[in-house]
């Protein structure tokens, strides 16, 4: 039969091409090759040519498509045609250049946002049309229409490789990304490893970053649900490893999963030494999943970040939060931390205010100066810099009259009276503002350098993610990683020679107690001590810079009780003691500081040792620590209101007297003090910071 005989059926690859792009009856008869005209110099083995043959259609697309590479565009297919009747089936293929036809035209739709894509269609008439014939019973395509004339310039071999036909990602290529992808690190660092690993130069692989990103995308477009399983399913198995590992979820009313936080093993060790000062960070969100991230993060006595937890919220209510703090505070046995350090949020504010009532809440100054370009850079143009030093300079103030004062000058200098951020700042001024903070603990951490590093830590684990699963893999990656870290430093400090700048047997004291980042804290006050001059007084001393003639710290010291106070509060502060009150320690010819002045949290001790607070006979150990926990969570519940408090010092009491009547068992009191004995020998309590 003919290929005029039937009724030809015409099927487009890309419906916008129906009227966009047409070859009529004169342009799909068959053309000699001298007729065509090639518009770059190829070779005559890729050339197309009337008659040429492929045993598929497919064979004949990748034949024209590397042909259209050489050339320097790539190729689509068109449209196909059929015939209905005797011998229906494909009878015709066109595959046409990727510009040809025009940019259709889309009725709006009110409803439905429209993306703004540019199309790259000018009316091209470059095609290669193959048809099925039948020889000797043999079915095969020959190339029955062929036009090489542009209507575009063609791209250099150097450009034509970023079209999107060219750019492909092969099976072992994707198992790569995925892998690194696993390991936190970036996409752009991703590129450069596999270029290394190929051996081309930069910029040469087959695909591009956002070939990369698009891919990791694609996989985080999984089905909630089976997400939420997965996450589950991994907590499970993580469980079954390590019976330490704590994790807490809780499941919504459609069987959905609403929320679920999670610390490992070494988080709570960790935590009983430096969960005294703790950040809370809930201003990142996995976006591919649409729900907030919480961090609780810390700085260890080598003033790095550490994990203490982590938890993910389907909402930002008061009600996630509280649960989100209420699983936090079981994880660390009721152990509430003395302050915190959150963001802006006032569903948290509330949250913390109930869960954690005996808790110094404070505003986190790197989270709210991130906010400022948006919220000043269009007020202030060009002085927005100038405004922002003057911000940092007044932020770092000691007293509370000299920032109000500050505050002051500042706003009417760069005319922010009537800003409604500025108003909002100064309302929450006792949060954020170094003057109204120096009195609590915050183990630097309200500091811009150490926020800085805390918020690069946080970012490593968050740059390259795929699957929910796996982020709980990647930040015990990130736990383990800052535990080796320590370990490392605190090897390197036995190998290395501390150097001592003033001489002074306090300093040589310090510096075989305390960690190296401690020390180098502790050094700067010494050295700074010598240039200060004190003056006693009929209750205590007048510590000032020795070029000034008047103002000053005081600074109170009882000898007899090895207790010294200076009205700067550094100590208070950061767990240091100020170069004030180490004045005074060396006029009064002491050699040593006191033992309650250098912290437990600051001292040469690794968190692996707290392993060693889990080592007596397990039943025991178990038993003591459901103690600790409900000792904790009564403290905690206790302090919401007077009246829970006299109840419960009264009923403490009582059982206190009753348990002091019980025999004493031998063992466990060699346990007890073998367990004591190995925490360092902690200075007083009343000391620790």
């Amino acid at each position: 039969m003919s290929e005029e005989a039937g009724v030809m059926l015409v099927v487009y690859d890309d419906p916008s091409d129906r009227q966009s792009f047409s070859l009529d009856d004169t342009s799909s008869s068959e053309e000699s090759l001298d007729e065509t005209r090639l518009s770059l110099e190829t070779t005559n083995d890729v050339i197309p040519y009337i008659g040429k043959r492929f045993a598929t259609h497919d064979a004949a697309y990748e034949y024209y498509s590397e042909f259209a590479k050489q050339c320097g565009f790539s190729i689509r297919r068109h449209r196909t045609e059929g015939k209905d009747g005797v011998g229906k089936g494909l009878t015709r293929r066109y595959f046409v250049c990727h510009r040809a036809g025009n940019t259709p035209s889309k009725t709006s739709n009110e409803s439905k946002p429209r993306r703004n894509r540019k199309s790259s269609r000018c009316g091209c008439q470059a095609y290669m049309r193959i048809s099925k014939t039948t020889e000797l019973g043999s079915l095969e395509w020959r190339v029955t229409g062929f036009a090489n004339h542009h209507n575009h310039e063609l791209l250099e071999p150097n450009q034509v490789r970023f079209l999107p036909a060219y750019r492909t990602i092969t099976e072992s290529d994707k198992s790569r990304i995925l892998m690194f992808a696993k390991t936190g690190i970036s996409v752009q660092q991703m590129m450069r490893l596999m270029e290394l690993e190929k051996c081309v130069e930069p910029g040469s692989l087959p695909f591009t970053e956002k070939d990369v990103r698009n891919l990791l995308q694609s996989f985080r477009k999984l089905d909630s649900e089976e997400e939420s399983i997965d996450l589950l399913k991994m907590c499970r198995n993580i469980k079954e490893k390590d019976r330490n590992f704590k994790f807490e979820y809780k499941i919504e009313s459609k069987n959905r999963l609403e929320n679920i936080a999670w610390s490992y093993a070494s988080s709570v060790q960790s935590y009983e030494i430096f969960g005294d000062a703790v950040v809370f960070d809930t201003t990142h969100r996995l976006t591919a999943f649409d729900m907030p991230l919480g961090i609780w993060v810390g700085i260890n006595n080598y003033g790095m970040p550490c994990v203490f937890g982590c938890v993910l919220l389907r909402e930002e209510s008061v009600r996630s939060f509280s649960w989100a703090l209420k699983a936090f505070l079981g994880f660390m046995y009721g152990k509430a931390p003395r302050t915190i350090l959150t963001d802006q949020n006032l569903f948290l504010k509330e949250a913390i205010s109930a869960e954690m009532p005996t808790t110094k809440h404070a505003l986190c100054v790197w989270m709210i100066v991130a906010k400022f370009s948006s919220w000043f850079n269009a007020v202030l143009g060009e002085r927005y810099s100038e405004w922002k030093s003057e911000f940092y300079r007044i932020y770092n103030l000691e007293a509370i009259e000299d920032f109000e004062l500050g505050w002051t000058d500042l706003v009417n200098s760069f005319g922010l009276q009537s800003n409604r951020h500025i108003v909002n700042l100064y309302d929450q001024r006792s949060l954020w503002a170094l003057p109204f903070l120096r009195s609590h603990f915050f183990a630097g951490m309200a500091t811009i350098g150490q926020s800085k590093s805390i918020n690069a830590f946080i970012q490593r684990f968050l740059s390259a993610q795929n699957r929910l699963a796996h982020f709980i893999e990647q930040v015990a990656v990130a736990v383990d990683f800052k535990d080796q870290a320590g370990e490392q430093q605190t090897m390197q400090q036995n190998l290395q020679n501390i150097c001592l700048k003033t001489g002074a047997p306090m300093e040589s004291h310090a510096a075989s107690v305390l960690t190296p980042y401690a020390f180098s804290k502790l050094q700067e006050q010494l050295v700074l001590a010598a240039h200060y001059a004190s003056f006693q007084m009929d209750d205590g001393f007048l510590v000032r810079h020795h070029t000034k003639g008047d103002g000053g710290r005081i600074v109170y010291w009882v000898p007899q009780e090895g207790i010294i106070t200076c009205s700067c509060h550094h100590f208070e502060f950061s767990g240091i003691l100020c170069r004030h009150a180490l004045r005074v320690l060396s006029t009064g010819n002491c050699f040593e500081i006191p033992d309650r002045y250098l912290p437990v949290r600051w001292r040469r001790i690794s968190t692996p040792s707290a392993k060693i607070l889990h080592s007596v006979p397990s039943d025991h150990a178990e038993r003591v620590e459901l103690l600790q926990r409900i000792v904790s969570t009564l403290v905690t519940e206790s302090a919401k209101s007077r009246e829970r408090l006299n109840i419960a010092t009264e009923q403490v009491s009582i059982l206190l007297s009753r348990i002091r009547e019980q025999p004493v068992s031998l063992q466990n009191t060699r346990d007890m003090a073998l367990k004591n004995r190995n925490i360092c020998c902690l200075p007083p309590q009343k000391g620790t910071v």
